[in-house]
């Protein structure tokens, strides 16, 4: 994290963070620059090897970013949150697959994307854009946040918000046209992508039944859920056994959830059950690209034809980044339609705390860091 950070934005396809380079620390400088280079430099958190959370260290000798090219811009980050997956990218997870798209070339050794800023959710204001840069301009909103929230609030939500509108949308076609009265079953939703994908069903019309436990009960309930299902006051398998079969099945859980959730489906309607616990990654981490991506397509493949041999769907989700769905979320959030849901705040200086508080677990909604 930063306190200014450099965003590569297409309006169509979102955007993800780039990398500041510290002073301390020899790196390859660019040859080519749409900007003039600084000489200042700023703090921030960053990683020098992948590991537990002593890893994490705090520099002032950041070098201030500069555009490199003409579709990115520069922004000041007011706040940013914290993702599970932050905390398992600290870790290493996903490290050869996100090195081959930082150099798709293999041109720079091992370890040269170190020192490392971890982190995807920030609000800030844009400071200043590259040449083919229009939707934006300087001192615009990033994002264009709606007014109602704060940027504390509006960091909660585009990670989590583009996760579960991929999961629901994309990946399982339901939409505001053809969701109303349908039965949704959420498993693990007092969580970031849980929270959001409560209320986002209920715009659409859903009927949602939440898994989640009994501490979280009130909140899932006051976000729209018609039924709870509490995991700690007994199996949920045999509490599920009491309702009506579900058109759909969003897992945030993963691991031994899909052995059974599918069995609640109602079989030959079309009802699909859609995880984001995937081992797409872990593969290729473990095997390598090319061989990670050939057990990946086996696995998916596999599964895929021996859940519809027994009549349901079965589809794997991930994060996509969307300029247009940031629009659709921004205009439910000015509709009170949709509400960021922050458990924890922390300021910049504990940002080793909120991924603490994030690798914990158990949320109840978002944690977020206050940098301005």
């Amino acid at each position: 994290m930063k306190v200014l950070k450099m965003l590569v934005l297409r309006r169509a396809g979102g955007f993800c963070p780039g990398r500041c380079r510290d002073l301390a620390r020899p790196c390859r400088v660019r040859d080519i620059s749409t900007t003039a280079s600084r000489n200042t430099v700023m703090p921030a958190w960053v990683i020098d090897k992948y590991g537990a959370n002593e890893v994490l260290r705090f520099t002032k000798n950041m070098i201030f970013p500069i555009i490199h090219y003409p579709n990115e811009v520069i922004i000041k980050v007011h706040a940013a949150s914290i993702n599970p997956i932050d905390v398992n990218m600290r870790n290493g997870y996903g490290a050869r697959a996100l090195n081959m798209r930082r150099d798709p070339l293999i041109l720079k050794d091992i370890g040269q994307e170190f020192p490392l800023t971890l982190g995807r959710d920030v609000s800030g204001v844009v400071m200043e854009c590259g040449l083919s840069v229009t939707y934006f301009k300087p001192g615009d909103q990033i994002s264009h946040k709606p007014k109602s929230l704060s940027h504390t609030e509006a960091a909660s939500l585009p990670y989590v918000a583009l996760t579960a509108w991929s999961a629901l949308s994309k990946v399982g076609g339901l939409n505001d046209k053809n969701c109303k009265g349908k039965r949704i079953l959420i498993l693990g939703a007092s969580g970031g992508i849980g929270t959001f994908a409560t209320q986002l069903l209920k715009a659409w019309g859903a009927h949602v039944t939440a898994v989640c436990s009994g501490d979280a009960s009130a909140l899932v309930k006051k976000l729209g859920a018609d039924d709870i299902i509490d995991y700690r006051s007994g199996n949920v398998e045999e509490q599920l056994k009491s309702l009506k079969l579900f058109d759909f099945v969003l897992d945030n859980v993963g691991g031994g959830t899909e052995d059974w959730a599918p069995k609640y489906l109602k079989k030959w309607s079309g009802a699909t059950y859609v995880t984001l616990v995937t081992p797409f990654l872990l593969n290729i981490d473990q095997l390598g690209v090319a061989d990670g991506m050939v057990q990946t397509g086996f696995t998916i493949g596999s599964k895929s034809l021996k859940h519809l041999c027994q009549g349901v769907h079965y589809r794997w989700a991930f994060f996509m980044a969307s300029g247009v769905y940031l629009d659709d979320i921004a205009e439910l959030v000015e509709a009170g339609k949709v509400q960021p849901v922050i458990e924890q705040t922390f300021p910049f200086s504990q940002v080793p705390q909120a991924f603490l508080k994030t690798e914990g677990g158990h949320a109840r909604g978002k944690t977020v860091v206050n940098v301005v």
